[in-house]
């Protein structure tokens, strides 16, 4: 089933038969004068809000602070440190961890994001390391968008995909016609099988 386009599409339910990508949905609000940040969660709000009638327009974000002589405890509010993925933050955290090599993950970067997005000031640097912890939840990374990276790997680990030269380009054509159907979006040998004259490259 070929994807229509956004402007032909009548409603959420019939929006929601197709995958988009982030992209997508970033571009379709921002045409229609809506709120585009955030991840595909809050922008699929803002588009299912659209359908029912009723607009969530764009958000203004305040001037970022500079912050950089705060000191670093955890009842620091995230937002008064001015909160970034450097150094400074890193070294913080392995401290409070006892991690030398300490790693963000991907909980802590989508509730880091979604703290600025919201503006929430009573947010501290202790509450993010209960994220990291799992102790707390605030925002959960969207792994949905990884669904492109898992077909391709399916893909190429597949022996009856060895027959394209460039099995990258023959995954993406394969893909483009997966994502813009109401099928799974998944790779399947069957799957092969079944478009292998479309995506002859």
């Amino acid at each position: 089933m070929e994807r229509p386009d956004f402007d032909s599409i009548k409603d959420y339910e019939e929006f929601s038969r197709y995958y988009w990508y982030r992209d997508e949905l970033i571009q379709i609000c921002k045409d229609h004068g809506l709120r585009s940040d955030g991840g595909k969660i809050e922008l699929n709000a803002v588009i299912k809000a659209y359908f029912s009638g009723e607009r969530i327009p764009p958000v203004k974000k305040p001037a970022r602070r500079r912050a950089a002589d705060v000191p670093l405890t955890l009842d620091t509010g995230l937002i008064a440190c001015g909160f970034t993925f450097g150094n400074r933050y890193r070294e913080f955290f392995a401290a409070q961890t006892g991690e030398e090599r300490f790693k963000f993950n991907v909980d802590m970067v989508a509730t880091v994001k979604a703290v600025k997005e919201s503006g929430d000031e009573s947010f501290t640097l202790g509450d993010l390391l209960d994220v990291y912890y799992g102790r707390k939840t605030y925002a959960v990374y969207d792994r949905s968008e990884l669904r492109w990276n898992k077909f391709v790997k399916g893909f190429c680990a597949d022996e009856a995909t060895a027959v394209y030269k460039e099995r990258l380009k023959a995954a993406a054509a394969l893909w483009k016609i997966v994502r813009e159907s109401d099928m799974p979006k998944e790779y399947s040998r069957e799957l092969l099988e079944r478009y292998k004259d479309e995506i002859a490259v």
